[in-house]
């Protein structure tokens, strides 16, 4: 699945630990603030997800951008130490 990640750090240690986790996991630094991997299966997104937990603090701000996730896209965000996603559908013609 394609995804990629958006980084909105609060603090430099939050900024570098995160650059160095999206690495380890073969995210490739798009512009500034943005890393895409086309080949992330779901597990590996989920201990992804778990790792971001563990190097971020309450002022940080990631967005994740999955496709396709059971044929939609999903917006996952972490805002304030908690998750939301959304799932968006195509608008019908």
């Amino acid at each position: 699945m394609f995804v990629s990640v958006v980084l909105d750090p609060g603090g430099a240690d939050s900024s570098r630990a995160l650059i160095s986790l999206l690495a380890q996991y073969g995210f490739t630094r798009i512009q500034r603030a943005c890393w895409e991997n086309t080949a992330v299966s779901e597990k590996r997104l989920r201990t992804l997800k778990k790792d971001i937990d563990r190097v971020t603090d309450f002022y940080d701000r990631i967005r994740i951008y999955q496709y396709p996730v059971k044929g939609l896209m999903a917006i996952t965000e972490l805002s304030k130490k908690k998750w939301r996603r959304c799932m968006l559908r195509p608008q019908p013609d």
